[in-house]
């Protein structure tokens, strides 16, 4: 089987951040596929909303046999693990994304040099280039 790099964005605000991110990364490497690069961790303002609790932020770089969707499906089932709850939407209607706090949040950065456009799942993630809590990370462990 052929072997993906997938780099995933991780970040959390609630909670104790540092060890909900160890056991997000744990769970990766678990289901996923092997973590082979891991950035520093880096702390953060909100980015999209206010609040009084700022972020740790960090990517990894995950080499992995699932496609995107796999991906996908996997990293918001550990999310809800983790103690993420997404807001409900309308059945049928799109809705507008609203950031809120949050214990954990795993974002798909890069899939080797594909690029997806499905209306849940976007890659290379089109807001990553006007984050620097993922640029200065990404930048840090992509070889």
């Amino acid at each position: 089987m052929t072997k993906h790099q997938v780099y995933l964005g991780l970040g959390s605000n609630l909670g104790d951040r540092e060890e909900i991110i160890r056991r997000a990364i744990a769970l990766i490497h678990e289901r996923v596929g092997e973590v082979v690069r891991q950035s520093s961790l880096i702390e953060t303002a909100p980015w999209g909303f206010e609040s009084d609790h700022p972020f740790l932020n960090g990517v990894i770089l995950c080499e992995t046999v699932c496609t995107p969707r796999q991906v996908l499906k996997t990293t918001q089932k550990i999310e809800r693990e983790l103690g993420r709850r997404k807001k409900s939407t309308v059945e049928g209607q799109k809705s507008k994304v609203e950031y809120a706090d949050r214990p954990i949040d795993i974002d798909i950065l890069l899939y080797d040099d594909l690029t997806v456009d499905e209306p849940d799942l976007k890659i290379p993630h089109p807001l990553m280039q006007e984050r620097d809590f993922v640029m200065i990370p990404l930048r840090e462990i992509q070889s």
